[in-house]
């Protein structure tokens, strides 16, 4: 059994020009005809500044999730390590192109040079691509696999654009009857972005710099709590899924059954709380202090949990001191489950690791509260 597994690289790809606030909803068009009232409170409360589209100034899709994730792997590739020498790919998201075939099925397909491999294509939300990377460690780890490539990418700025709640959206007189429909379904309109990002794993290092993986803990909540982000699906009275098969195609347009739905009072009640409950849990089990920790990379999809997240860490004995944080949120946007791959790629080229530093992993997802942390030590050759 190998004992170490390295991302020996990284990479990722943003789809076409940066799009700031004054002309995301130029590209994503207005409901109704009317400009937004929940945007300028969501921007205030994310301040997210800067994102990327893969849906042009046109409303034509230049790149397919697929495509998204294709691109980011390709950078991978040069002459010490080929196509040819992939033994395993993993890529996470929670936007698929289609239901079937699977999403690491079509980016294999895309690969120019790749041979026969075993795949893996994580479902899920956020976490998908922590678990698409989780697989290729454990591969590696048991010998299984000498290397792999792992990866996440989003591609939901088509199912952001107006027309997909129209129908709704016009079957009542004024949105101001009903503003938490309002607010639940425009609130994802303007905190998503697309892009894709992706690690070589090996049990060597391949290049001048690389990082240990020393651990990895993944936990889901979902035996004590009800969903809380949802696609293909409404929410009942009693807080349960309803799926989209059950419904008649009436419905799925009138309730935009097919947009990425949000609980927003769930979320403010519980992502914090049980965010530190496993961060706490994490560091107890392999005992770990923060002080040994240089940089928290953690993947929160608001600054507006920002502070929140501190004050959580720091109640439960964790302090995590601002300068340690590291994040790309406000000009990169939230990625979703390409987020942590596009937020580490950027540390890893930055020039700053120094051997021996240690780097946190945080991410979460919403959709029934799962979280996963990971411990990196940069290793240089």
């Amino acid at each position: 059994m190998n004992k170490k597994v390295f991302i020996s690289r990284t990479a990722k790809f943003l789809p076409n020009k940066v799009v700031n606030n004054d002309t995301m909803e130029k590209i994503l068009g207005m409901i109704g005809g009317k400009p937004s009232r929940v945007r300028p409170i969501i921007l205030r409360q994310n301040r997210i500044k800067e994102r990327y589209y893969s849906v042009d100034e046109q409303g034509v899709i230049r790149f397919s999730n697929a495509e998204l994730m294709a691109k980011a792997i390709e950078q991978l590739f040069d002459d010490k390590f080929s196509a040819q020498d992939m033994e395993l790919l993993s890529c996470g998201t929670s936007t698929p192109d289609q239901m079937l075939p699977s999403h690491t099925s079509m980016v294999h397909g895309l690969i120019e040079g790749a041979k026969p491999i075993p795949i893996l294509s994580p479902s899920g939300v956020c976490c998908s691509g922590i678990h698409a990377f989780q697989y290729c460690y454990l591969s590696i780890l048991s010998g299984i696999s000498n290397n792999a490539v792992c990866g996440a990418s989003e591609l939901v700025s088509p199912l952001m654009l107006a027309k997909n709640f129209e129908k709704e959206y016009g079957t009542l007189s004024q949105i101001e009857h009903n503003p938490y429909i309002a607010f639940e379904k425009d609130f994802l309109r303007w905190m998503l972005s697309d892009g894709s990002g992706c690690m070589l794993l090996s049990c060597n290092p391949l290049d001048e710099i690389s990082l240990e993986v020393n651990w990895i803990e993944s936990v889901s909540f979902a035996n004590e709590l009800k969903s809380c982000m949802y696609q293909g699906a409404e929410k009942d009275e009693n807080g349960d899924l309803r799926s989209w098969k059950t419904m008649t195609e009436e419905e799925w347009l009138s309730k935009s059954i097919f947009s990425v739905k949000q609980d927003v009072r769930q979320l403010g009640e519980y992502v914090v709380k049980k965010a530190v409950e496993h961060i706490k849990n994490s560091n107890e089990k392999h005992g770990l202090s923060f002080s040994e920790v240089k940089y928290f990379l953690p993947h929160i999809s608001s600054m507006f949990f920002y502070d929140l997240l501190m004050e959580g860490l720091k109640d439960a004995g964790i302090p995590c001191s601002p300068e340690k944080w590291f994040t790309n949120l406000s000009y990169v946007g939230n990625v979703g489950s390409a987020s942590i791959y596009i937020m580490l790629d950027e540390l890893f080229h930055s020039g700053k690791l120094v051997n021996g530093d240690k780097i946190y992993l945080f991410i979460p997802e919403s959709g029934r509260f799962s979280y996963t942390t990971v411990l990196l030590t940069a290793v240089k050759a």
